[in-house]
């Protein structure tokens, strides 16, 4: 019996784009020598391909969407390579976003920053230019940025959608972003997507202080399964997370704040304030 390795998604970008590789082939119970005749490799560059030994090229990432269907779509491999090639994303984040376009439940918490399921392309790429103007992206990355946001919205309109639950640090909705325009604009996105019936939206005021039990992003999701994975993001990290023992304390943490930040309610009304200019 041939041995199988296990595989680490959260290894590399590289890793997880292999574990991702097997995962569809073995869901249409494919065997590595059947998909390897379909996209023209011998089983041993498979092999390697799906333990992260070795980067696939081009070629095969479109061979690959060719035989599973999914060129031209969020989960298209060709779109998970570029984003690994090209660095536009942290390490952990291209599974991250192949599981929260399956998610049943999506749980937010950003801080600063409006989190990017719910930033208008507008907000996207003020911030998107912004990082070009100091130097920490190119132009081509920037706007590979604010595609891929968009792509990643358009993997939430689904049917049917996920339950989104978002909950934002009062300096979310403050921070001026990309002047008045585009900062009214994100405003009035924020109170459309909560008055969806599947969404939920929740201001944690700056009165909370110490008592706020996170400082950095967190994204929860809740697979159909009901397994729970976690991803929390610094400035120049990603952490994807199973493990229960880990993951269960943020979701408890996400519960206690979801708890004493505003109601929708209110967090409505401070958002229909800082529209017309009120502190």
């Amino acid at each position: 019996m041939v041995n199988r390795k296990e595989l680490n998604p959260d290894a590399s970008p590289q890793a997880a784009l292999g574990a991702r590789l097997r995962s569809t082939r073995e869901a249409l119970g494919w065997k590595q020598k059947d998909f390897a005749e379909r996209v023209g490799y011998s089983p041993t560059q498979v092999s390697h391909l799906e333990t992260g030994r070795k980067m696939p090229t081009l070629r095969f990432v479109r061979s690959t969407d060719a035989a599973f269907g999914t060129a031209d779509t969020s989960e298209s491999f060709e779109r998970e390579w570029r984003e690994i090639k090209h660095g536009v994303l942290l390490e952990g984040f291209p599974e991250y976003l192949a599981q929260e376009a399956r998610a049943a439940e999506i749980r937010l918490f950003e801080v600063g920053l409006v989190p990017g399921p719910l930033q208008t392309r507008e907000y996207a790429t003020a911030l998107a230019d912004s990082a070009v103007r100091r130097g920490d992206v190119t132009a081509e990355k920037a706007a590979e940025r604010v595609e891929l946001l968009m792509e990643r919205q358009a993997a939430l309109k689904r049917t049917p959608p996920p339950s989104v639950f978002a909950v934002l640090d009062e300096s979310c909705v403050r921070r001026p972003i990309g002047g008045d325009a585009v900062m009214d604009g994100q405003l009035q996105r924020l109170i459309e997507f909560a008055e969806l019936p599947n969404n939920a939206l929740h201001i944690a005021p700056y009165a909370m202080g110490e008592s706020r039990p996170f400082d950095r992003a967190v994204n929860l999701l809740t697979l159909s399964d009901r397994s729970v994975i976690s991803y929390v993001e610094s400035q120049t990290q990603g952490q994807l997370d199973r493990e229960l023992v880990s993951v269960l304390p943020l979701v408890r943490s996400y519960y206690q704040l979801q708890t004493e930040a505003f109601s929708q309610a209110e967090s409505i009304a401070m958002i229909e304030q800082l529209r017309k200019g009120t502190p």
